[in-house]
């Protein structure tokens, strides 16, 4: 294996490494913008990673998701719930659009049927969790938005267990953001269930993306 191709797999690893490792900033008193370098760091490599890879428009989306998830992370530190929120929601039009151009040709009826009611029960769900009646309009549209994104996800014809499971995942990290905005506002375990599995689930897509469109950038 030579260099050019080795070198993915090296800044995957690092990714993986600053995902995991974010944790024990939690427990450090760095300044902020330590933390929030720290805290992009991991799905910002999962970028590079994409870009390595990347040999066609649908190589370039998933690089840009992550992009936009990477940024979104550190906005959320820097500049609030809403300006982060707008970052995500951009990734998450774009990996819409990449799921609609690599759709699947077939689907079960069960299949269709989870895509369809992923997004109202979602909506339902982030309008419900929040103590704060404030926040749950704003929580609904959002995680609609992200409900879609994971729905496009779950009938493209990105695997599943990787792709599918990883918006999945995103879901719920984000239904039980709202969730600590109301009745598991003092759960201990509740931040690293975010974290993980926020991060687990970009870490997912990101690599089924880009190990199909390797084996079969055509679809």
């Amino acid at each position: 294996m030579d260099r050019r191709s080795l070198a993915p797999y090296l800044v995957l690893a690092l990714a993986l490494a600053a995902g995991v490792s974010y944790v024990a900033s939690w427990e450090m008193d760095f300044p902020p913008i330590a933390n929030m370098l720290w805290k992009g760091a991991g799905v910002s490599l999962l970028a590079l990673y994409a870009a390595l890879r990347a040999r066609n428009l649908d190589g370039w989306l998933i690089c840009a998701v992550m992009a936009f998830g990477a940024l979104g992370d550190m906005l959320l530190e820097v500049a609030g719930l809403t300006v982060g929120a707008i970052a995500f929601l951009v990734g998450h039009l774009i990996a819409i659009w990449l799921y609609l151009r690599n759709r699947r040709r077939a689907l079960s009826r069960s299949q269709l049927l989870f895509a369809i009611l992923l997004v109202p029960a979602t909506g339902i769900l982030a309008f419900l969790l929040p103590t704060d009646r404030g926040l749950a309009a704003a929580a609904t549209l959002y995680s609609m938005s992200l409900a879609v994104m994971a729905a496009m996800a779950w009938t493209s014809r990105f695997p599943r267990a990787l792709v599918g499971a990883g918006a999945l995942m995103f879901v719920i990290s984000d239904l039980l953001i709202f969730a600590r905005a109301g009745a598991l506002e003092h759960a201990a375990w509740i931040g690293l269930a975010i974290w993980g599995l926020y991060f687990l689930g970009q870490t997912l897509i990101c690599v089924g993306v880009t190990r199909t469109l390797a084996r079969n950038p055509l679809g």
